[in-house]
């Protein structure tokens, strides 16, 4: 396949992890990625959206709104390393009849701001969009950085849209249906040099839906995130074992598509797993499994795998995702054991 000027391989970083990019890097070496998609994406949109404004406590860097600050100064806020501000002044611009756009590390809005968001946002229903970096394991920084509860903190909060895309082919199209959306919404944010994965599928970004990716017959892998990258890489190690995968991906964790999940789930005979970078409470995998309780779908086996209910080490990405069985190596071998 050809690439795009806009895409290039992740770098390889020889003997190990030298910088904090390299720490935080979810690319495998080779691998094709496209930088800052969610930056380039929201400044293409800004050009026919004037209502479109970018806030950041102090993280615009680090979340790829930079790239809107450069184009569009004049609506851009830094807000300061504070993010409870940061929401209430996104609230206060979204009644002004601007859109908003507010970009933190995922812990920050979860934990230190979860109560502005509740009432400021979520409650009057207002048009703000948090795109949040660092969600689940995706920096080795530890405990502090890690937003491995985010799902469980938000899934709870009424009008609030949550979504996890799984790569930057994905994450171009979230935003403007993001944007196009009336009411707030969460994004589980991707950044820097993102993989590229789902263009080599055809897939097309649907507001709300589940979609199979890869069809099979022994397993389904329920995942979101980058965990449906990895569940596509299982699905294709797993097939010269003679186990056919198939892949459903559901970007948006709230609202859940219940109709696609159960048909798929209760197609006879395949076990159902639930893969997601997020900690095993509260997050995809028990709202898969409380659908399918109520409804009385009854897979022949049902399983997760996330992260485990703990503060998690600090270290290198890779190291990490083996440790805590999310890596497409530890997946593999999960799912052959299950079988």
């Amino acid at each position: 396949m050809r690439r795009s000027k806009y895409e290039k391989p992740a770098p390889r970083t020889g003997g190990g992890a030298k910088t904090s990019a390299m720490v935080a890097s979810l690319a495998a070496p080779g691998q094709r990625t496209k930088p800052a998609p969610f930056g380039n994406a929201l400044v293409e949109l800004a050009k026919s959206r004037p209502d479109i404004v970018g806030l950041s406590a102090d993280l615009a860097k680090y979340t790829d709104l930079h790239i809107f600050a450069q184009a569009y100064p004049e609506r851009f806020y830094q807000m300061g390393m504070a993010e409870q501000l940061l929401m209430s002044a996104a609230a206060g611009l979204a009644r002004e009849g601007f859109t908003p756009i507010a970009t933190t590390y995922a812990v920050f809005a979860a934990r230190r701001a979860y109560d502005f968001i509740c009432l400021a946002i979520a409650e009057e229903n207002l048009n703000v969009k948090i795109a949040c970096a660092l969600p689940g394991l995706t920096t080795g920084y530890g405990p502090s950085h890690q937003a491995t509860e985010d799902l469980a903190i938000f899934r709870g909060m009424p009008n609030l849209t949550i979504l996890d895309p799984c790569d930057a082919h994905e994450l171009e199209q979230v935003v403007p249906a993001m944007v196009a959306h009336q009411g707030p919404v969460y994004l589980r944010l991707l950044r820097g040099n993102v993989p590229l994965v789902l263009d080599e599928y055809g897939y097309t970004f649907a507001w709300g839906k589940a979609q199979t990716i890869r069809d099979g017959r022994d397993v389904l892998v329920i995942s979101s995130g980058l965990m449906t990258m990895r569940a596509l890489e299982v699905a294709q190690e797993l097939e010269r074992d003679r186990i056919d995968v198939a892949v459903l991906h559901v970007p948006t964790i709230k609202p859940l598509d219940a109709e696609t999940i159960l048909r798929e789930a209760g197609r006879g005979g395949r076990l159902v797993v639930v893969a997601e970078n997020h900690s095993v409470v509260g997050g995809l995998g028990e709202a898969v499994a409380s659908l399918l309780l109520r409804t009385g779908t009854v897979p022949p086996g049902f399983r997760q795998i996330g992260l485990p209910d703990a503060f998690l080490d600090a270290g290198a990405l890779p190291t990490l995702h083996e440790r805590y069985g999310i890596s497409t190596q530890a997946m593999a071998r999960s799912i052959r054991g299950w079988l």
